[in-house]
């Protein structure tokens, strides 16, 4: 047996590796021969799964490597240069994507606005509207929101319909981030709530579909519900690199962890462990999360010499401005992990607490 090595393992839902059901298929796929660039059986099976899933048959589906691509090729589907996208301040594709979505789009802007637990509401987006509607100012087109945010907050099926009804109102198309879509769909499901639910019927027309977070590599989905929107698309993407020569070795994962229902019972196991990070930190004196745990995301304030004692014990995890520390939660979190993680953070705690009043 290993010995437990502290590391990446609250860092990110990407540094976990692939999901057994996806590795698997992926080995599988691997035999024989079949047709390039997505005319193979796997990506036909792993379209209408997703078509099956969101219950659309009508659903236009392109994989891609990367939730970059996703963003910002699903945005350049539906926005030209002069136009903007509204979206939160803390946006990945405001603030992580090195101007991936004003790239592709050949210079359309950004638009960012405030919001609690990095949500967009339709207040602010109608003061982004009204800020000016002159020819000097980029022409609004798009509200871009994620699910979950970036900050761990799950948006409503209502909450989408109220920003979708104002969207249609002002001729915007909706684009939802859905990088953890899994998550947001796995925390709302018990409640009946379908990913349709989260999706096309509360008024989403472009959702970037995330693989990487759900347990998969390299492949990412962009899936269009109003087909119209999708016209050319196919050379969209071959345009930007992101056309795959064997695509079934992306397909394939996502037909392995959509068929045996993998890949929502991973993203409740994501979740249930960030819900049981949080309690066990709650436990130690003086910490306690910074917000209630809505999907696999915790966030908590720490001394900076806690944080340090941390990494000096080999964890890592990020900061993310006034959110606090992130701390991921993925399909492959086990209750070890959790166990030591709390058990050195209390640890450091602790000398931290005794330095303060050693200073007082």
């Amino acid at each position: 047996m290993h010995e437990f090595q502290p590391g990446w393992q609250f860092a990110s839902d990407n540094t976990a590796g692939m999901c057994p059901e996806a590795w698997a298929a992926l080995a599988a796929a691997n035999t024989g021969y079949a047709p390039s660039y997505g005319e193979d059986r796997w990506t036909a099976r792993a379209r209408a799964l997703i078509r099956s899933v969101f219950e659309h048959e009508r659903a236009e589906v392109y994989f891609v490597f990367n939730g970059t691509a996703a963003n910002a090729l699903g945005l350049a589907a539906v926005c030209r240069s002069y136009h903007g996208i509204i979206c939160h301040e803390s946006a990945h594709v405001q603030v992580d994507e090195c101007g991936a979505p004003e790239f592709f789009t050949h210079g359309a802007k950004l638009m960012p606005v405030a919001g609690a637990a990095a949500k967009v509401s339709p207040s602010v987006v109608l003061q982004a509207l009204e800020r000016r509607d002159d020819v000097h100012a980029p022409k609004p087109r798009a509200v871009s929101i994620s699910q979950s945010t970036e900050w761990g907050a799950v948006y409503q099926p209502a909450e989408i319909a109220a920003l979708s009804e104002l969207a249609r109102a002002h001729a915007l198309i909706l684009h939802m981030d859905g990088a953890r879509f899994a998550n947001a769909l796995a925390a709302l499901g018990t409640r009946g709530v379908r990913a349709a639910d989260l999706s096309w019927r509360a008024g989403v027309d472009v959702l970037s579909l995330g693989g990487t977070k759900s347990g998969l590599s390299t492949t990412e989905a962009v899936v269009f519900f109003d087909p119209a929107l999708a016209l050319q698309f196919e050379y969209r993407r071959k345009q930007a690199g992101q056309l795959a020569s064997k695509m079934r070795f992306q397909t394939s994962q996502w037909v392995g962890v959509l068929e045996s229902g993998a890949w929502l019972r991973h993203a409740a196991h994501a979740n249930a462990a960030a819900a049981q990070l949080a309690a066990a930190i709650s436990q130690t004196p003086g910490l306690r999360p910074l917000r209630a745990v809505e999907a696999n995301a915790v966030f908590v304030e720490l001394d900076a010499a806690v944080a340090q004692a941390m990494a000096s014990r080999g964890w890592h995890f990020h900061r993310l401005g006034e959110a606090g520390y992130r701390l991921m939660c993925s399909w492959a979190t086990s209750a070890a992990d959790i166990d030591h993680f709390v058990t050195d953070l209390q640890r450091a705690s602790s000398v931290g607490q005794s330095a303060r009043l050693q200073r007082q």
